[in-house]
């Protein structure tokens, strides 16, 4: 848990939030539509409940796999190396893909993903975030689709966590220090 105390301010309701995945996942069915099989590749771990909730809006056939990739720790900025902690366990060659990422700051992880991804030559791979904070991207990178742009706030809830904390709140939330 943080050291310093804090509260979380709602910034998009779990409603906001529902009516966004279904939305967004009418676009990648028409994207995806002439396809045997999704791959849905899930960033560890802040994207659990975007993925659980996507896939199941989707009418296509879908194969889920993870990847856990890591910039942060329990810190509350990037620090812009990027690791993998753990890897697809089936191989994506030939195949159709849809990497699912819960936001994007400085864009550093999903830029490393998808040239990672790539290499191992997908037929086709596109991404998702939930969240986008543009104003903070070093790395020339934006998802194919974007559930919410979002202003520079440290935000948790609905999958993505302070310090391991707050992943099950059903809404995104800013957080906000209340020793200052």
């Amino acid at each position: 848990m943080p050291e310093r105390p804090y509260v979380v301010d709602e910034m998009i309701t779990a409603k906001a939030i529902a009516a966004r995945v279904e939305a967004l996942s009418m676009e990648i069915e028409r994207e995806f539509s002439n396809t045997d099989k999704l791959v849905v590749v899930g960033l560890l771990r802040g994207s659990f409940i975007f993925i659980a909730d996507l896939v199941r809006e989707l009418s296509l056939d879908v194969e889920v796999d993870f990847l856990e990739a890591s910039s942060y720790g329990n810190a509350m900025e990037s620090s812009r190396e990027v690791r993998i902690l753990k890897d697809l366990r089936s191989g994506i060659e030939g195949r159709e893909v849809l990497v699912v990422e819960d936001i994007v700051d400085t864009g550093h992880t999903l830029n490393h993903v998808v040239n990672m991804l790539r290499a191992r030559k997908p037929a086709r791979l596109k991404t998702i975030a939930l969240l986008d904070k543009p104003t903070r991207r070093e790395v020339n990178f934006r998802a194919d689709w974007i559930g919410f742009d979002i202003p520079d706030e440290f935000v948790v809830g609905y999958g993505i966590d302070f310090a391991q904390s707050n992943r099950n709140l059903p809404f995104i939330g800013k957080v906000r220090f209340t020793d200052v």
